[in-house]
């Protein structure tokens, strides 16, 4: 049976404390946002290396495999955007769905192995490139393609929870 596409708009969890696990973006500070990601990615990497990584809990939820997958393909996504805000003025984010990106990368089949170090590579550039962020880019913003405005600060928070979401959605 397919996963469910996720059509939640979740950029709610930039102004409110996830209910789901727990994240409180008032506490994402900017100093901290590198380490989180990688402690984060760090968490997520031993979980590939756990049991039953490449079995479902159900038909409805992701393996720990296709959530580390995933949690790559954001780090990758999210790096890129941040270039974009850093050197574009106002830029549009091109669409990534990532219900088809799972699809498309047939997350399920991955080796668990090289999802790790793949994850451990795209997270490291993210977080190098959140510990780099130069004092007056703190602002500068980009748009979503369904209209969702971000500034550099938010963009790195929003991809913050959903790191430490779905490392919570595999220890479960």
């Amino acid at each position: 049976m397919p996963i469910e596409p996720d059509t939640k708009d979740w950029t709610w969890v930039l102004r409110e404390r996830c209910p789901e696990c727990g994240f409180d973006p008032a506490l994402a500070e900017r100093g901290e946002l590198g380490p989180r990601i990688r402690d984060a990615a760090a968490a997520m990497h031993a979980r590939l290396h756990g049991d039953a990584v490449t079995e479902r809990p159900d038909d409805s939820t992701w393996s720990p495999l296709e959530y580390a997958a995933h949690v790559r393909d954001v780090c990758t996504v999210m790096r890129s955007r941040l270039d974009q805000m850093l050197t574009e003025d106002g830029p549009e984010f091109a669409n990534w769905d990532q219900d088809q990106a799972a699809i498309d990368g047939d997350y399920a089949s991955q080796e668990p192995e090289h999802v790790a170090v793949e994850l451990d590579l795209a997270a490291a550039e993210l977080a190098n490139a959140a510990d780099a962020v130069p004092s007056d880019a703190w602002d500068r913003a980009g748009t979503r393609s369904n209209g969702s405005s971000f500034t550099v600060e938010t963009l790195l928070v929003y991809a913050l929870h959903d790191l430490e979401h779905h490392v919570q959605d595999v220890q479960r």
